[in-house]
């Protein structure tokens, strides 16, 4: 259903590009530049290929606007992210789960055991004093 409905969102993309390359500006604009207004004038007459034209531009410019919703609600993201995660979701949930260089950049320190303390030993006196 979502290729089907890519395809048709293409062709209409490509006919509404044609669909304004072939209209002529004041000074011929982009048309002048496949043959001139002689090619779209002997297809559709002098006055009916501005009609067709900027008819078939409004349509297709509509029809583009309306495959762009319908493609957008279809999408499988909106509808509960099925389908493969971005390279950047998955680079940060690798990141998160590694957590071992605080965001800072200062490498984090672990609280070692610190040694106990030696018992204190009771005082002797040195010799010759205490006798």
């Amino acid at each position: 259903m979502i290729f089907l409905l890519t395809l048709l969102h293409v062709i209409i993309c490509i006919a509404l590009i044609m669909a304004v390359l072939m209209q002529s500006a004041k000074g011929e604009g982009l048309a002048g530049a496949f043959g001139g207004s002689g090619v779209t004038g002997a297809v559709f007459g002098g006055r009916g290929a501005a009609t067709f034209l900027s008819k078939a531009t409004t349509v297709l410019a509509i029809a583009f606007f309306l495959s762009c919703l319908l493609l957008s609600f279809l999408s499988p993201a909106r509808r509960g992210g099925g389908g493969e995660s971005s390279a950047i979701q998955r680079e940060a949930e690798r990141r998160a789960t590694e957590r071992t260089v605080p965001a800072t950049g200062i490498p984090s320190v672990t609280p070692q055991e610190q040694p106990e303390a030696p018992a204190e030993q009771p005082q002797t006196p040195p010799p010759g004093e205490g006798e």
